[in-house]
C-alpha cells in the first residue's frame, strides 16, 4: 500500500486549550523545567564527534605544534639581548641563525593556523548540519500532543538557533580554549624552571582570578539559557503573527501585535543587558589583575636585575612569556562565554532529543501488512487530563468499504474518536482494533501508510500544485497524477494557469481559493490510495457549485474504503452506512439517516434545525443555528 496522505493532526479542543495554557505559563516563567544534567549531554556530543575523532585528534596535535612555534619568538629575546647584543661580549654571527629560526617558526605557525581553520571549522559546520538533521528528524517523530504543547516558532528556534552554538565545542572555540590552556601550561613550566619565586607569586594572583571566573560562569550560564528561551518565545510569536496577518489586519490588531512583540524584544534586551553587565564585570576584574601582575613583575624583576640575580635578557624574556601565559587566561572571558552559550543551547537541544518519540513505543511490535480496514472500538475510554474524561465506553464497528459519520454538538468527543483512529493517542481503557489487532501494539509506520486524511482546513506547502498532490505518493507516474487531478476536478482550474500544474500555490495555498485548496487535498488523498479514509468536513469550505463538482471525486475516493467523516452539513451524510450521534463522550444514537430521522431523537432535532436554516431565511434569531463540529 502506498504512503498515506496524512495531511495533519486532528488536535482536540481540549488539547488546544491545554496547549495555550501551557504556553502562557511558560511565557510567564512559571513552573520551569528541571535543569538537564550535562553529564547526559556530553555522550550525545561524543556521538556527534566520534565519526570525526581522528580529525579532532589531528587538530589537537596541530594546536600543540602551533603553540610551540608561537613561543619561539618570546623565548628568543633572552638569547638576542644576552647573547647577540650583549655590549660586553657581542656575537653578531648568531643573529642570522636566530632570525632564521624565528622565520621558520612563524611559517609553521601560519601553516598550522590555516590548517586548523580549514579542518576543525569545516568539521564543526558539518556537525551542526548533522545535529540539525537529527533534531528535525526526532521532532518529526514526536506525538501530536507534543506539537499541541509547543509553538512552531519555538521548534524552529530549537532546530536552527540552539544548535548553532555547538560549533564552539569542536571548532574555533575549542581550538582557542585548548590551545590557550596548552600554551599557559608550557609557559608556566618554563617560567617555573627559570624563576620559580616570581612565577609562583604571579600564579597565585592569576589562580585567585580563575576562581572568581569559575563562579562568574556559574552565574552567567542561566542568563544565556534564559536568553535562548526568550528568543524562542519571541520568534514563535513573530511566526504566528506573520502567518495570521490576514486575521490581524481584519481586526485592526497591528498595534496590539506590535506591543506584544515589543514586550518580548524588551525582555530579550533586559537579558542581554544582564549578560553584558556580567561580562563587563569580568573584563574589569581581568584588567585589574593584569595591572597587578604587571606591577609585581616590574617590582620583583626590576629588583632582580639591579641586584644581578637576573639578566636584562632574562627579564624581557620573562615579561614576554608571561603575556603568553596570562593572555589565554583572559581569553577565557570571551571563549568561556561562547562555550557557556553553546552548552546552554545544548541543554535545550537535549531536552528535545530526550522527548520520547511515538515510534519507539516498546509495545508497538506488531508488523502490519495490507489491511482490510475493519475498525472496532471496544469499550474505549479516554481523557486528556486525568480528572476530565472525554470518552465514556465508546463501542462500535466500522466494516471495510463502509462510511461511518460522526455528528454531535461542540465538545462531544468526535475529533477525539478520529484521533484514536489515527493512533495519535492510546485509549486509557478498552481497545481500538484494526482487523482484530489491537492498534496500540501495531507499528505506526505500517499503519499510517494506509491512512488518508482530508481536513476541513487543507494544508498546502509553498510549492507547486504538482508537488502538493504527489506529496502523498512521490513515486506516482504522470498518468496516476493526472488521473487523481481529473477525479478531484483539479484540472479544471490548474490547466487555466499559465504555468499549469507547476503553478506556485503560495504559503498554505494562499494563492488559491478555499475550494481549490480542498480539491488539491482530495487529489492528494486519491493518489495515496488509503484503506482507511478520514474526512473532516471535507466540503465545508466549498460553495454549492464546487461541492457538486467534487462529490463524484469523493464518491470515488470512498469506494471500497473504510471511511470516517465528521460532518457540519448533515445533508452530506444521508448515504452513510452508519451515523453515530456523540454527546458528552457517549454514543446516544446510532443508525442510518432514515432510521434516525424516523426515531425523532437528537439526530432528528439536529437535522431539522439545520435543514430549516438552509431553506428558511426568516427564522427567528437563535433558531436553526448550524451545529458546530465538536470533539
Amino acid at each position: 500500500m502506498r504512503g498515506g496522505g496524512l495531511g495533519g493532526g486532528l488536535a482536540s479542543k481540549a488539547e488546544r486549550t491545554t496547549s495555550r495554557r501551557g504556553t502562557i505559563r511558560a511565557a510567564a516563567g512559571e513552573q520551569p523545567k528541571a535543569k538537564p544534567d550535562l553529564r547526559k549531554a556530553f555522550p550525545k556530543v561524543w556521538e556527534l564527534v566520534r565519526p570525526r575523532r581522528w580529525l579532532l585528534l589531528f587538530g589537537l596535535v596541530l594546536v600543540a605544534v602551533n603553540r610551540v612555534a608561537g613561543l619561539i619568538l618570546p623565548i628568543s629575546t633572552k638569547y638576542l639581548i644576552d647573547g647577540v647584543l650583549n655590549p660586553k661580549s657581542p656575537h653578531p654571527g648568531r643573529l642570522l641563525p636566530l632570525v632564521g629560526a624565528i622565520f621558520a617558526a612563524t611559517a609553521i605557525q601560519a601553516a598550522t593556523s590555516f590548517s586548523l581553520t580549514q579542518l576543525l571549522s569545516k568539521a564543526a559546520q558539518r556537525m551542526i548540519a548533522d545535529l540539525r538533521k537529527q533534531v528535525q528528524q526526532h521532532i518529526g517523530r514526536l506525538s501530536v500532543s507534543f506539537y499541541d504543547s509547543n509553538r512552531t516558532g519555538v521548534l524552529v528556534s530549537r532546530i536552527m538557533t540552539d544548535v548553532e552554538g555547538v560549533r564552539n565545542l569542536i571548532g574555533t572555540g575549542l581550538v582557542e580554549f585548548v590551545g590557550g590552556m596548552l600554551t599557559a601550561l608550557m609557559v608556566f613550566t618554563y617560567l617555573l624552571i627559570s624563576n620559580a619565586r616570581m612565577t609562583l607569586i604571579v600564579f597565585a594572583v592569576i589562580a585567585a582570578f580563575v576562581l572568581v571566573l569559575q563562579r562568574a560562569f556559574k552565574t552567567i550560564r542561566p542568563i544565556f539559557r534564559e536568553r535562548g528561551k526568550i528568543n524562542a518565545e519571541v520568534t514563535g510569536r513573530l511566526t504566528e503573527s506573520l502567518g495570521g496577518v490576514r486575521v490581524i489586519k481584519g481586526y485592526h490588531a497591528e498595534e496590539r501585535e506590535a506591543t506584544v512583540f515589543a514586550g518580548g524584544v524588551q525582555r530579550l534586551l533586559d537579558n542581554v543587558m544582564r549578560s553584558l553587565t556580567a561580562t563587563s564585570t569580568m573584563s574589569f576584574a581581568a584588567t585589574t589583575v593584569l595591572g597587578i601582575v604587571g606591577g609585581l613583575v616590574m617590582l620583583i624583576g626590576g629588583h632582580g636585575v639591579l641586584t644581578h640575580r637576573m639578566t636584562v635578557g632574562g627579564y624581557f624574556q620573562f615579561t614576554a612569556l608571561l603575556a603568553f601565559m596570562i593572555a589565554p587566561v583572559f581569553q577565557i572571558v570571551n571563549i568561556g562565554t561562547q562555550l557557556t552559550e553553546a552548552l546552554a543551547g545544548l541543554d535545550r537541544t537535549m531536552e528535545i532529543l530526550a522527548e520520547k518519540d511515538e515510534f519507539s513505543d516498546p509495545e508497538r511490535v506488531h508488523a502490519l501488512g495490507p489491511i482490510e480496514g475493519n475498525v472496532t472500538f471496544d469499550d474505549v475510554r479516554f481523557a486528556y487530563e486525568t480528572d476530565k474524561p472525554v470518552l465514556h465506553g465508546i463501542s462500535f464497528e466500522a466494516k471495510p468499504g463502509t462510511m461511518t459519520a460522526l455528528v454531535g454538538s461542540s465538545g462531544s468527543g468526535k475529533s477525539t474518536i478520529i484521533s484514536l483512529v489515527c493512533a495519535f493517542h492510546k485509549p486509557d481503557s478498552g481497545r481500538v482494533l484494526i482487523d482484530g489487532i489491537d492498534l496500540a501494539t501495531v507499528r505506526l509506520d505500517d499503519y499510517r501508510a494506509q491512512l488518508g486524511v482530508v481536513l476541513q482546513e487543507s494544508f498546502l506547502f509553498d510549492g507547486t500544485i504538482r508537488e502538493n498532490v504527489v506529496f502523498s505518493y512521490p513515486d506516482a507516474t504522470e498518468e496516476q497524477f493526472l488521473n487523481a487531478c481529473r477525479i478531484a476536478r483539479v484540472d479544471e482550474f490548474a490547466e487555466r494557469f499559465p504555468e499549469g500544474y507547476d503553478t506556485i500555490v503560495g504559503e498554505r495555498g494562499v494563492k488559491l481559493s478555499g475550494g481549490q485548496r480542498q480539491r488539491l487535498s482530495i487529489a492528494r488523498a486519491i493518489l495515496a490510495n488509503p484503506r482507511i479514509l478520514i474526512l473532516d468536513e471535507a466540503t465545508s469550505s466549498l460553495d454549492s457549485e464546487s461541492e457538486a463538482m467534487i462529490q463524484a471525486g469523493l464518491a470515488f475516493l470512498m469506494e471500497g474504503r473504510t471511511t470516517f467523516t465528521i460532518a457540519h452539513r448533515l445533508s452530506t451524510i444521508r448515504k452513510a452506512d452508519q451515523i453515530l450521534v456523540i454527546e458528552q463522550g457517549q454514543i446516544v444514537e446510532r443508525g442510518t439517516h432514515a432510521s434516525l430521522y424516523e426515531l425523532g431523537g437528537r439526530y432528528y432535532d439536529l437535522y431539522t434545525r439545520q435543514h430549516g436554516l438552509e431553506t428558511n431565511l426568516f427564522l427567528a434569531p437563535g433558531e436553526g443555528d448550524v451545529v458546530e463540529e465538536a470533539k
